[in-house]
């Protein structure tokens, strides 16, 4: 699994209008309605529903939100860079600006895990996090992310 086949280029976006976590999930919902034809009502309702089972704030300024939807054939994602860090209680209670959001059909199984280890492995990485936060452009963001996977494979 990569980047590229997670991730559209379209689906990578710099935030300024979220001020909170609601906000957030609601431009995150917007986001997949617009890239990949999702309704973005169940969208942020599903992430909703998966981050009261348990904070997606992953620590280090990282923020992992996912939910399984209706309607899906592979899992995809969509990437958001903040231009101020919002409250998300993390783990580690630090603000959050970035924010990689996954999507899987109900019945993905392991290939929802996959990609949730990809991304999380990949975020982990404080050089690639610093890259990230140092390109507000989201045609430099995606290559980031799409270069970085092919680095990370080795």
């Amino acid at each position: 699994m990569e980047f590229a086949t997670l991730l559209k280029p379209e689906a990578v976006k710099v935030l300024t209008s979220a001020s909170s976590k609601k906000r957030l999930m609601q431009d995150i919902g917007d986001l997949a309605q617009s890239v990949y034809d999702l309704n973005a009502g169940e969208v942020v309702d599903a992430l909703n529903t998966r981050e009261s089972l348990g904070p997606t704030g992953v620590g280090h300024g990282v923020a992992l939100p996912h939910a399984r939807l209706d309607g899906l054939s592979e899992v995809v994602g969509a990437f958001v860079l903040l231009d101020k860090p919002i409250d998300f209680s993390s783990v580690d209670r630090q603000p959050v600006d970035i924010a990689f959001a996954l999507f899987a059909p109900q019945d993905a199984g392991v290939e929802h895990l996959k990609a949730l280890a990809l991304v999380s492995r990949t975020l982990r990485d404080p050089s690639i996090c610093t890259k990230l936060r140092a390109n507000p452009d989201a045609g430099t963001l995606y290559t980031i992310l799409t270069e970085e996977k092919s680095v990370q494979a080795a």
